[in-house]
Parts: C-alpha cells; sequence; structure tokens
C-alpha cells in the first residue's frame, strides 16, 4: 500500500475522534479537565480495548458463535463493560465533579478505545476502501466515545447527590450504552447514513449538555460560596457556642474526648476554607482568568487529611448535616489536591 493512501486510511480513522475531543475541551468553559488527565484516560480506554480483543476472541473460541449474531448480542456488552471499568474507578473516586466533565472523561475512554481498535484494523486491513474507513472513523469511532460518554454521564447524574456512586447508579447507563453499541451494529440504516445521524446528533447532545451542565454549576457555585462564607463567619467569630453548629456540637460531643471535639472544629473550620478556596478557583475561571496557587493550601491539605484521621469515620459522620457531602462537594478537594500536585510538578520541571 502507498504511503499516501496508508495516510489518509490513518486520517480518516484516527483524527474525527481527536477533534471531537478537542472541540469538547475548547467549548468547556469552566476547563476542569487537564490535558494530563486525557491522556490518562485515552490511554486507559486504549487498554480497554486490548482487554476487550482478547475476552472477545475467548468468547468466540468457546461458543463458537458466527460473526454476525456476536457483533449484535455479545461484543457490545463485553466492549462497555471494559470502557465502563475505566471511568467506574473515576466515579467511586469522586474524581468528576460534573455532568460537563463525565462527557469529556467518557468521551476520552471512549476514543482511547477507538484509536486503539482503528489502529489495529489500520495493521489488518490498512487497504480497506476510503468510504468504510471514513464510515469507522466518523462513524464507529465517535460511537464508541460517545456511548462511553452516554454511560459516564448517566452515572453521574444518578449518583450525584451521593458521597459514592454505587452499582445501581451504574447499571442503567451501562445498559443504555450497551442498547446503543447493539443498535449500531445491526446495521438498521446504511453505514455511511448511520455515519450521518452519529455526526449530527451527538454534537447536538453535547451541547445542550455543556449549557445544562454549566447552568447546574453557576447556580451550586452561588448557593454554595454563600452558605460556605456564612458558615465560616460563625466559626471565626468566636461565637460558635450560641450558633446551629454549636449547640449541635454540645448534643454530640459526650460521644467524643474532649480533644477529638476540638479536631472536629479544626476540620470543619479547614474543610470550609478548602471549599471556598475551590469555588473562588471556579469563579476566577467563569470570569476568564486563573488564580495563582497559594502555597498555603498543600499545608492546609496536609492538616485535612491528619484531622480525617484524628475523627476517623464517625467524626466526618458527626459533622454531616453542616459538611456538604455531595460528589460536587467531596470533588471540590480533589480538585484543590490535583493543582497542588501540577504546581509542585511545574516549578519541579523548572529547576
Amino acid at each position: 500500500m502507498q504511503t499516501y493512501d496508508l495516510l489518509t486510511a490513518a486520517l480518516a480513522g484516527l483524527l474525527p475522534t481527536a477533534l471531537f475531543l478537542v472541540a469538547l475541551m475548547l467549548i468547556d468553559s469552566y476547563k476542569l479537565v487537564s490535558l494530563r488527565q486525557i491522556l490518562i484516560l485515552i490511554a486507559a480506554g486504549g487498554v480497554a480495548a486490548l482487554l476487550s480483543f482478547f475476552a472477545n476472541d475467548v468468547v468466540i473460541a468457546l461458543t463458537h458463535l458466527p460473526a454476525t449474531p456476536f457483533a449484535r448480542y455479545v461484543a457490545p456488552v463485553i466492549e462497555e463493560s471494559f470502557k465502563a471499568l475505566v471511568l467506574i474507578y473515576l466515579l467511586r473516586g469522586n474524581r468528576i465533579g460534573f455532568l460537563v466533565d463525565a462527557a469529556i472523561f467518557g468521551f476520552a475512554a471512549g476514543a482511547g478505545f477507538a484509536i486503539a481498535e482503528n489502529l489495529y484494523f489500520l495493521h489488518i486491513a490498512a487497504d480497506m476502501p476510503l468510504g468504510l474507513w471514513l464510515v469507522r472513523g466518523f462513524g464507529t469511532a465517535i460511537m464508541h466515545g460517545g456511548v462511553a460518554a452516554i454511560f459516564c454521564v448517566t452515572a453521574h447524574a444518578l449518583s450525584e447527590q451521593k458521597s459514592a456512586a454505587d452499582l445501581s447508579d451504574m447499571l442503567p447507563g451501562l445498559f443504555l450504552a450497551i442498547l446503543i453499541h447493539a443498535l449500531y451494529n445491526h446495521f438498521v440504516l446504511s453505514p455511511l447514513l448511520s455515519t450521518l445521524i452519529v455526526m449530527l446528533l451527538l454534537p447536538a447532545v453535547a451541547l445542550f449538555m455543556f449549557r445544562l451542565s454549566e447552568k447546574a454549576l453557576q447556580h451550586w457555585l452561588n448557593v454554595g460560596f454563600d452558605a460556605d462564607a456564612e458558615l465560616l463567619e460563625v466559626i471565626n467569630s468566636g461565637e460558635l457556642s450560641s450558633s446551629n453548629v454549636g449547640k449541635y456540637l454540645e448534643t454530640v460531643k459526650h460521644r467524643f474526648q474532649p480533644a477529638i471535639v476540638v479536631d472536629l472544629i479544626c476540620y470543619l473550620r479547614l474543610h470550609v476554607e478548602l471549599a471556598l478556596r475551590a469555588k473562588g478557583v471556579l469563579l476566577a475561571r467563569e470570569s476568564g482568568f486563573e488564580m495563582e496557587e497559594d502555597p498555603a493550601v498543600a499545608a492546609s491539605l496536609n492538616e485535612l487529611a491528619a484531622l480525617e484521621k484524628s475523627i476517623g469515620a464517625t467524626g466526618r459522620l458527626a459533622l454531616k448535616p453542616f459538611l456538604h457531602m455531595s460528589r460536587k462537594d467531596l470533588w471540590q478537594i480533589y480538585m484543590l489536591k490535583n493543582r497542588t500536585i501540577s504546581t509542585i510538578a511545574s516549578v519541579s520541571n523548572r529547576q
């Protein structure tokens, strides 16, 4: 095969997915997902593709299913399950803050899967007609990214008000991803028409989801910032005992040693301070500029981790009425940790 033809096939098969992912990152006005995270997700999606290839071969060898029913009913289950595993790790670890992040993370994992799959086909069947490469690049590859994004967004939305996502939050999105993938593999419509539908529908859905997510984020920022600022003012005012927080702590302090009660108050204050810092970062991004990293944040995060060990799970549960524990609220601490790690790495590289 001529170099020109090979390059054309590679561009048709790989470039559309990469461009769509870049477009998702560009229209994210808060820029909550870093390039480093995207590259890791793409690599993880590639690993998921390799595992799927092996799993598909094993299932085919065991069941002797013909290619068509296998592609329609079995391959979607295997492939979407492996893609989902990558994203479940992020969801369970509260590493995804908002729907827009879920869409980007999901599409990145799916893009990595599609890139690995198309590289494999480029190796074994690079001489396929250009039309088939366009279908694989603009249709199949975008479908892989899109259904992974749908899984991640659905699971995130179902678990948004919880402190951690569980199995019941994962299954509906996984079922939906498998269903769409299976329908696509049924080839009810012609490959070109299916590709056209994917190209028209997915960007429209992505834009709608981004607008919805940004409105929810703005509301959370405005309400949360005011609530956190009010709570911090009460803690720092010296009048904690007469506040609702103080009265509540008075009712539960008999369960803890006096030193732990002090740590509970310190943990509450520090957690609220860091939450305000995180919301300040997001509000600054909304206005178009990036806040410089405060060196004190790293020390505060370390102190928070030490206090968390000191008060234990019982202490955190006691503070739950005053500490917002939705996955958005837990994510903001993770975001600050990421910023601190990135800043330290940047300083080390300059040295």
